[in-house]
């Protein structure tokens, strides 16, 4: 399919506006009644009733009924759905957080509006538009209402800085911020890179493209490409970045539906990786544009998908607007594979089932083990290449499967992550510490080699969870040590450089990632896995 047909694309989530003109030959028995109930309810019941929320209630209720992923979007919850994937949105540009009931600033964005104007990490801002924030007890929404805002706009901020005795005063002119698609992109060794796809969004490509362009600089042979978490997108950016993969025109997924005729997706012969050895990792948030990627490799025995099973969402949806700015994303088909797989769960039992039986997943073994997967023999596919055997329904099953590691599993680490331990500590000691830390490592990999946590450190994050009312368990501490300090040391890292240097430091002991490496390492091995 040539590119210049493309503008009719059906992608999925894609905001289209719609000029939904009624005639009355449309206007059938069940929208009269429909209309007429609430008419009746307004006129007449015995009590005062809100019809714009019964009308909410009925439509979220219809919705619910046909298909888990056709959904009702409130007005004032269009915007924040739709950031992630449009890239942007405009505000000030800070990364911040909230300690002992104070707006804390991570850190700008680099080239923001509030690096701009002045603001550095370690800030404390005080008052938002002459408004008192501190010591009210504001929420990370709060904050987000107050600093975000049309581009162009701006906001008076006063700041508390260390070492300053009166408040700093900024003006800040609020702007476009990016909203990134890829979180790290780095060489996992000589030949092998690595790119964490955290979602699929109208700037994945390019943001695709630039990484692979960094990677190249490092002469990069092998990629592995981390899936793992990323509940999808836009269809097309799946589409585009699974495009890099092939030298030749083949189908990379192709829609249909009730009112959708079929529509084929084709490679285009400009790979950028056409040579690469590639696997994706995968696991059980691993959803919708995420399984088109990763269901073309899969099919055309492109390459290796490892880790645990997608989440099984087949289902194609298009936004529509309502008169009040609220929107219904709607599924109108159906995608498939290249070799004409659903990748679908089973929804005919309805929503509560629906997500009852991917929650078993959970509990019924699967996380630890393949063998706890059983696919029926009806649903029983094969690749195009190699004619490996594949199946439909219930998400992509991998290549290789590697369980999730709960080696360092306890109760003592879930409860520090559940009461925010693990951040509020790393924040004060990145407050206290920063002159320092800045100091000493003038680069990552010094930091990498060097940095660790002192006994003292242990010892007061450990009474810090103490105060927070969770009970000191040494056995349990022990088995979650290095997980806890990894993690510490990553937030640390992320805070100092960019979310790149997060996932370099706590991907270290990965299994899933290491699994990858020593695959991807052998070709011999890697072949086999594919049926060569």
């Amino acid at each position: 399919m040539k590119r210049n047909i493309t503008i009719g694309i059906v992608t999925l989530f894609t905001v289209l506006f719609y000029n939904l003109q009624l005639s009355s030959q449309t206007l059938n028995e069940g929208t009269f009644k429909f209309g007429r109930t609430l008419g009746l309810l307004d006129a007449f019941y015995v009590d005062s009733v809100n019809i714009n929320k019964l009308t909410e209630n009925a439509i979220i209720d219809m919705l619910k009924s046909l298909d888990p992923h056709s959904v009702y979007v409130p007005a004032d919850e269009v915007n924040a759905m739709n950031e992630p994937l449009n890239g942007n949105f405009e505000g000030v540009g800070i990364q911040f957080n909230l300690l002992n009931d104070t707006i804390l600033v991570v850190s700008p964005v680099v080239g923001g509006p509030s690096e701009k104007a002045g603001i550095i990490a370690g800030d404390r801002i005080i008052t938002i538009a002459g408004d008192k924030v501190s010591g009210i007890k504001i929420t990370t929404t709060g904050v987000r209402d107050r600093l975000m805002g049309p581009k162009g706009t701006s906001v008076n901020l006063e700041i508390y800085r260390e070492g300053t005795k009166d408040l700093l005063a900024f003006t800040v002119t609020r702007d476009k911020i990016p909203v990134n698609s890829i979180d790290a992109a780095y060489m996992l060794n000589n030949e092998t890179g690595y790119i964490k796809l955290i979602r699929f969004a109208a700037t994945s490509e390019k943001e695709f493209g630039d990484a692979v362009t960094l990677l190249k600089k490092s002469n990069i042979k092998n990629i592995i490409i981390d899936l793992r978490g990323n509940g999808g997108g836009y269809m097309n950016a799946a589409v585009k970045i699974a495009d890099q993969f092939f030298t030749n025109e083949q189908l990379l997924v192709y829609l249909e539906g009730r009112k959708t005729p079929r529509q084929d997706f084709k490679s285009t012969k400009t790979a950028s990786l056409g040579d690469a050895r590639v696997i994706l990792l995968t696991d059980e948030g691993s959803a919708s544009a995420s399984e088109i990627f990763a269901g073309a490799i899969q099919d055309w025995d492109r390459g290796i998908i490892m880790g645990r099973r997608t989440f099984g969402k087949g289902l194609v949806q298009n936004a529509f607007y309502l008169t009040d700015g609220s929107m219904v994303r709607l599924t109108i088909a159906r995608y498939y594979t290249p070799a004409g797989r659903s990748i679908q769960s089973p929804y005919t039992e309805g929503y509560d089932k629906y997500m009852e039986n991917f929650y078993k997943r959970y509990s019924d073994g699967e996380m630890v083990s393949a063998n706890s997967v059983h696919f029926p023999d009806s649903l029983k596919s094969k690749t195009l290449v190699t004619k490996r055997i594949v199946y439909s329904g219930g998400g992509i099953m991998p290549d290789v499967f590697v369980s999730a590691d709960t080696s360092s599993n306890s109760a003592y680490s879930r409860e520090l992550v559940a009461k925010g331990i693990i951040t509020r500590f790393t924040l004060q000691y990145e407050d206290k510490n920063r002159a320092r830390l800045n100091a000493d490592f003038k680069t990552f990999e010094q930091f990498s080699k060097n940095f660790n946590f002192s006994p003292a450190d242990i010892e007061s994050l450990k009474k810090m969870a103490t105060d927070a009312g969770i009970i000191y368990n040494e056995a349990q501490y022990k088995i979650s040590e290095k997980d806890i300090l990894s993690v510490m040391k990553g937030l640390i890292a992320r805070d100092l450089w960019e979310m790149n240097e997060y996932y370099r430091t706590v991907n270290i002991d990965d299994i899933v990632i290491n699994k990858a490496l020593e695959v991807i390492s052998d070709k011999k091995a890697y072949d086999k896995i594919l049926g060569y």
